[in-house]
């Protein structure tokens, strides 16, 4: 049985495609999102933890409080500290965030984003259908057919694909994803702060680890606890050093022993430089947003954030296509999408990419001038605020088309 045509359906209920139901529903445009998942689903991890102000803007300006809820709950970091090698080389204290007005960033866990984001879909009035798993999509000049697995059709005007990295919606356009496939692997371990007595939120980035064999390794704050991101070594076995008897060996030498006792959860993952060749079918009828669309190394929490905005920009074309008053016009609507969206994730490719490089520098000129800047930085502090700048990648502001 074949429901209702429907303006737009969004495949995909995460981060991406919350938020352009949300964008759709600010714009008047009704929407139907169909997930994969149940709705008491859990994505476990504390994953993106990093809600950029731009971001926060973005979501306030869909559902007015929105960002501002998810910036309460969220913490802004106290301080940063870099050490390279065991000893400081930059350090930075910050005061509270000013009341009344959005933060540089929230940091919380995912799965908390996401309820936000759902909640804020409910009073939207965001039609939800879980657990549809999407088995076959078609599109054409006249709109998109979708078939789920268990025989359920939808017709669609348009269709967002946010459905993820494994994206049915990418695979069923013919878009594929090219770039980089690294076979270098990041341990994440998220622990659960004490409390009683919660440590001050400071953000920890170290150079080659004495303790840890000469690892990078980064401690993140969030509300309620932290995310630890160990680089692994050529030759390295993640799932080894994930294993809760490596965990007892080299977490004390990063964080408080007590943390041992407050692990929630290990994961490991590869990075991923990829930007998918086409953000639009042929027919200008579906559009990729988030991670359907781009895949990055973490450095500069590029991940999330680009996603929101593409949701914000993915709509905006969607709600001028819809009302254009020749296909033409809502084609060439569709087309700015896509090359804008396209520049931006090949912009952020590459500054997640000069950021890799810079982590794992394979000239010894590159490993020189790291370990000068480190050996000057207590006379010359601009050496200290570039080691702690580089590990994220240049900046690409909101205001550009290349922003997140």
């Amino acid at each position: 049985m074949t429901d209702e045509r429907r303006p737009v359906i969004v495949i995909g209920g995460g981060p991406s495609g919350l938020t352009s139901a949300l964008a759709l529903r600010a714009l008047r445009v009704p929407v139907l999102v169909l997930e994969a998942d149940p709705a008491d689903q859990t994505r476990p991890g504390s994953r993106a933890v990093f809600v950029h102000r731009e971001s926060l803007q973005l979501l306030e300006r869909m559902s007015p409080g929105l960002g501002a809820q998810i910036a309460d709950r969220g913490i802004a970091w106290d301080a940063r500290r870099t050490l390279y090698r065991g000893r400081q080389v930059y350090a930075r204290e910050y005061p509270p965030p000013a009341r009344g007005s959005l933060p540089p960033f929230a940091s919380l866990r995912q799965l908390e984003t996401e309820g936000f984001l759902r909640a804020a879909c409910a009073e939207a009035q965001v039609e939800m259908v879980w657990t549809t798993r999407i088995e076959k999509l078609r599109s054409s000049p006249d709109g998109v057919d979708i078939a789920a697995s268990d025989g359920r059709r939808w017709t669609a005007e348009y269709v967002v694909g946010a459905d993820g990295a494994r994206s049915q919606v990418r695979r069923a356009i013919g878009v594929r994803m090219l770039g980089d496939r690294s076979n270098s692997y990041h341990v994440v371990i998220d622990l659960a702060d004490d409390h009683d007595d919660p440590p001050k939120a400071t953000r920890t980035f170290h150079y080659h680890h004495p303790g840890l064999d000469g690892r990078h390794v980064l401690v993140v704050p969030f509300a309620g606890g932290r995310q630890v991101d160990l680089q692994c070594r050529t030759g390295d076995d993640p799932g080894t050093l994930a294993s809760p008897a490596a965990l007892r060996e080299w977490l004390p030498q990063v964080v408080d022993p007590g943390y041992l006792d407050r692990v929630l959860w290990t994961a490991r993952y590869p990075f991923l430089q990829l930007v998918a060749d086409a953000f639009t079918d042929r027919h200008r009828r579906v559009v990729l947003v988030g991670e359907a669309a781009h895949l990055f190394a973490p450095f500069g929490a590029r991940g999330m954030n680009s996603g929101i905005a593409d949701a914000d920009a993915a709509a905006t074309a969607l709600a001028l296509a819809l009302s254009a008053a020749t296909p033409a016009r809502a084609s060439g609507a569709i087309d700015d999408f896509a090359r804008q969206r396209s520049q931006a994730a090949r912009r952020n490719c590459a500054a997640a990419g000069a950021a890799l490089a810079h982590m794992r520098p394979r000239s010894p000129l590159s490993r020189a001038r790291q370990q000068l800047a480190a050996a000057l930085s207590p006379v010359i502090p601009a050496c200290g605020r570039w080691l702690e700048r580089a590990p994220y990648g240049s900046r690409t502001p909101a205001s550009a088309t290349g922003s997140y």
